[in-house]
Formats: structure tokens, sequence, C-alpha cells
């Protein structure tokens, strides 16, 4: 009798389109067949076959990278865009600040406080 693999975890299974890939890994193809063969034909002429066949597969790699590549059950573009955010765009310090209660109800009783002695026309001292 043949055995056939049951994977336990069926989170990680993803459904098959043709060729046993999935969409995203077919639109991925379609899209760097679309740049590489026409970048091929015309470069054949005036540099040759092999440096021709060279520049396809280096136009066409990014698009098979990020068709094939997934680390974490995330793409490669999640995890260029996190990396982007950790090193570019947020702050490299982030000073931990905490929302402390007591401290919001002694502003807030300042601030009464200075209501009230607005609205009694009490006056602060000139000092402060």
């Amino acid at each position: 009798m043949a055995y056939v693999p049951v994977p336990k975890d069926l989170t990680k299974v993803k459904t098959k389109v043709a060729f046993n890939l999935t969409k995203r890994q077919l639109v991925c193809f379609g899209g760097g067949a679309l740049i590489g063969v026409p970048l091929f034909f015309l470069l054949r002429g005036p540099a040759g076959n092999s440096v021709a066949a060279m520049c396809m597969m280096l136009v066409m790699l990014p698009f098979f990278m990020l068709a094939m590549y997934e680390k974490h059950g995330q793409p490669l573009e999640k995890i260029v865009g996190n990396i982007i955010k950790v090193a570019v765009i947020r702050p490299k310090e982030r000073p931990y600040k905490t929302n402390n209660f007591y401290a919001v109800l002694e502003r807030q009783e300042k601030l009464d406080r200075e209501v009230y002695d607005i609205v009694h026309r009490k006056e602060k001292p000139a000092g402060r």
C-alpha cells in the first residue's frame, strides 16, 4: 500500500493552482517571464547568447525570490518591509515611557485648582 504523508499542521498547507504552484508563485514567475524573455531577445543580437542569458537570469532572480522565499510564514516583501522599518523609519532609541495614573490625577487636580482660582477671581502670584 502506498504511503502518503499528511501534515499535522494544516495552516501551513497552501492551495496549488497549476503545475504544483500557488497563485502567488504563478504571478511572480509570470512577471519574471514577461520581463526576462523579451530582454533576452533584445540583448541576444548585440551582446551574444551567453551574456543575454546571464542578464535575463539576473533580471528574473528577484521575481524568483519573491515567489519562493518565505521565513516564519512571511513572504520576502514583508520581511524586507520590516527590515526597512527597523533600520530606517523607526527611531533607534525608544525610551520606556509609562502612562502613570497617579501623575494624571495630579495634573487633573492642578488643572481643577487653576480653574477654581479663575472662577473665584483669585490671581496667582507673579513669581510663578
